[in-house]
């Protein structure tokens, strides 16, 4: 008999301006694995503020946070863990009875990334945005001890504040520097925006570069990923980000920790 949702079952909820399947079905495949009586669900608002009241009176038990909220939510929840007071991004919301804190696991899954692909901290970086989750890879780059890095943002003034927090540059356009690591944090490569076919980076900068992650998990093979592949050369895709970061909210929200056969059934699932 399949698994029946009831007045006791606990709801949890992901914001994002374009909601996808991926999170929604690698929770809920992960409640029916481990018998727990909750039910996921993927929403987008165009009212933030009534959206988190709703967190907080209808008792959803956590919430996941993507673009374009990370930031904007955060006057509306009572407390930032850690890891979202020094980011000053958002991406999950947890519930205890009313009182709302907030976390970034964004960050603890790209430290977990550079440790499993042993990213070297002498390595050169461009890393292009500025928003939200670029915060959060930026603060992971830092504490990850990469110093020679670049901001590359069209917005001066959250792309020089980037830069300037954790000790890099800002730039506009790259001109004559070629990279070792790239890193997309935009929404270029994303299924269904306007530049779901365009490279994040010039063919001759990903023709430098030694190693490509690409935040963008909608597809898991943006642009910039299958180039890079074609080019031989080693890459990070947003899927692999998403598991992580859905594994630690998964664990915030239940209280139980799946393992990594879990996890990665999981996101084999939810990518299906």
């Amino acid at each position: 008999m399949s698994r029946q949702i009831t007045k006791d079952t606990r709801l949890c909820i992901s914001l994002a301006g374009r909601p996808s399947n991926i999170g929604t079905r690698f929770h809920n495949f992960l409640y029916e694995e481990l018998g727990l009586d909750f039910v996921y669900k993927a929403c987008t608002t165009k009212d933030l503020v009534a959206a988190i009241a709703g967190i907080r009176g209808l008792g959803i038990r956590g919430c996941g946070v993507s673009m374009p909220y990370k930031e904007a939510c955060i006057p509306y929840v009572d407390e930032l863990d850690a890891s979202a007071r020094a980011l000053q991004s958002v991406n999950t919301i947890v519930n205890e009875d009313g009182h709302l804190r907030a976390y970034n696991t964004d960050y603890i899954a790209v430290i977990k990334l550079l440790e499993q692909y042993r990213v070297s901290p002498d390595l050169s970086f461009a890393l292009r945005g500025s928003g939200g989750m670029a915060r959060a890879v930026a603060g992971a780059l830092r504490d990850a001890g990469c110093r020679a890095g670049i901001i590359l943002a069209r917005n001066e003034t959250t792309g020089r504040q980037l830069a300037a927090t954790h000790g890099y540059q800002w730039r506009t356009e790259l001109g004559e520097a070629q990279p070792e690591l790239l890193i997309n944090v935009t929404p270029i490569g994303m299924a269904g925006g306007p530049e779901a076919e365009t490279l994040a980076f010039e063919p001759a900068v990903i023709d430098g570069a030694r190693l490509v992650f690409d935040v963008v998990a909608v597809p898991p093979e943006t642009p910039l990923i299958r180039y890079a592949r074609m080019r031989g050369e080693d890459v990070i895709t947003g899927a692999e980000v998403i598991a992580l970061q859905a594994a630690e909210q998964f664990a915030l929200y239940t209280g139980v920790r799946p393992n990594e056969e879990q996890v990665d059934r999981a996101s084999a699932y939810a990518r299906a």
